[in-house]
């Protein structure tokens, strides 16, 4: 099975010149992309990060990137009054999607805040899970707004799936390292 992971750490709260949001981007666990909000520019890693930069995918890539970090931005600070924290929050994103024999085999995210993991979402069969009770409030928020279900399960099966297919040519088309 391959898999490509989205990882985005998104702040409240950020001082001018600091992003407040960071993405890193890994296939099969290797890094191969970083991208912050502060340049809005998507930066590659590796030989597999040189390959994805001149194909047509990676203008869509930094265009989503940044409309995720902006969406998961909002969230945040949608529900930031049931967190309990005296300062800024953090939300930690992983968007996860996996390929076997030519389909997508797996889809998800986990939402971590202020370094608790609290909840999980299965967009293959759309089933949330709790795993800090303290924030079940917020999953019954999501839960309840369709569209947002809607839009974390485009870009984890269609999305990401489509990216990590694309990805997949350009990493077999690289020779093995000796």
């Amino acid at each position: 099975a391959h898999s490509l992971c989205f990882n985005f750490t998104i702040k409240s709260w950020s001082r001018p010149g600091q992003p407040w949001c960071e993405a890193q981007v890994f296939m099969n666990k290797n890094l191969f992309l970083q991208y912050d909000s502060d340049s809005n520019m998507v930066k590659p890693l590796g030989l597999l990060g040189k390959k994805v930069n001149a194909t047509s995918t990676w203008g869509e890539l930094t265009q989503t990137l940044g409309e995720v970090g902006r969406d998961l931005r909002m969230l945040l600070l949608d529900v930031k009054p049931q967190i309990k924290t005296s300062g800024p929050s953090t939300l930690q994103v992983e968007m996860l999607c996996q390929r076997e024999a030519e389909r997508c085999t797996g889809a998800s995210w986990q939402f971590t805040i202020n370094g608790e993991k609290c909840l999980l979402l299965d967009a293959m069969n759309m089933t949330w899970t709790v795993i800090n009770h303290e924030t079940s409030k917020i999953k019954e928020t999501w839960k309840k707004d369709r569209g947002l279900e809607k839009y974390f399960r485009k870009l984890s099966m269609g999305d990401c799936n489509h990216w990590l297919r694309e990805f997949l040519g350009h990493q077999e088309a690289m020779p093995e390292p000796t």
